[in-house]
């Protein structure tokens, strides 16, 4: 592999941030040789892999960076990358995974709110901005593109960090949740939280993301903890969390695992009965509960539609 032509692919040499990554990367990549020529002879197995890893070229890059989650080591950050490979090509169509590689968002569902605002897009994502923390994201945006709220993830054997032996299927592992970083955002959020029924955004792409997991038959949902978060890697202040994922977590229902470095989360949401919900309620919490059932029957949808 001709490490310096792949760097170039990666990092903008006219920028000199980039071009100091650009430098480091060569040295990681001269101190793990048998590890780079591992990850080659990954992504050089199949025509799809080739492919993927020609429009995304990262993949060589995350594994030699401390991405994903706290601690991570390169070891576990080359597992992550290849698990999530072999599932995808494994599961679903070549078209949609280099379409969805080359930066083109994949729509899943959508809901309309109102002649101003639009529409509200989920979408399948991947932006080379999100792989210090993901190789894929679900994520809700307007009309015009701009990001509300997303689920930054990787799917991978649950047993990657031995948190759930029992379970030798796949999981969705979730690096991060982000909101909007819009000037408007407080408003956008209100104007969508009272057309979903006064259920909020967050939960609503957590529910997503779960409807996600379900439709992909994926076995478990793992997230980072604000101790997971990748960012802890680095002295930088200005990447610390400024929300608390655990504390979001946990109020979805979601548990501590034996690391706390990562969550447990339910693959499904608790919802509550009728006898739970006070009667003047009841009509709000019915038709939010028709319009989740509409985002899960979409999805699933959408996942028969891009499965081999």
């Amino acid at each position: 592999m001709n490490f310096i032509n792949l760097g170039k692919k990666i990092y903008n040499l006219n920028n000199p941030r980039e071009a100091h990554r650009f430098a480091v990367f060569l040295a990681r990549c001269c101190l793990h040789p048998q590890r780079m020529a591992r990850l080659e002879e990954f992504f050089t197995q199949s025509e799809i892999l080739k492919k993927i890893s020609d429009v995304y070229p990262f993949v060589y890059e995350q594994p030699t960076r401390a991405f994903f989650y706290h601690r991570s080591t390169f070891d576990e950050r080359m597992t992550l990358v290849t698990d999530h490979m072999k599932f995808l090509t494994e599961n679903l169509r070549e078209d949609f995974l280099v379409d969805v590689y080359a930066e083109k968002p994949f729509e899943l569902w959508k809901m309309p709110i109102d002649d101003e605002t639009g529409d509200l897009h989920l979408v399948f994502y991947v932006k080379p901005g999100q792989r210090k923390e993901s190789l894929m994201s679900i994520m809700f945006q307007l009309d015009d593109e701009t990001p509300i709220y997303q689920i930054l993830f990787w799917i991978a054997r649950a047993d990657l960090l031995k948190l759930d032996e029992s379970c030798d299927g796949y999981a969705m592992w979730i690096g991060a949740m982000q909101g909007p970083n819009v000037d408007n955002a407080k408003e956008i959020i209100k104007v969508i939280t009272k057309k979903s029924h006064a259920y909020r955004t967050k939960n609503l792409i957590l529910y997503a993301a779960q409807s996600l997991a379900r439709a992909l038959n994926l076995q478990k949902i793992f997230a980072v903890t604000n101790e997971g978060y990748y960012a802890n890697n680095h002295i930088r202040s200005d990447r610390k969390l400024k929300t608390s994922f655990s504390d979001f977590w946990e109020e979805c229902g979601g548990h501590l695992t034996s690391d706390e470095r990562f969550f447990s989360l339910p693959l499904i949401e608790t919802r509550k009965s009728p006898e739970e919900i006070p009667t003047r309620k009841r009509a709000v919490y019915r038709r939010r509960f028709e319009m989740l059932d509409e985002l899960d029957a979409a999805v699933k949808n959408v996942v028969k539609n891009i499965s081999k």
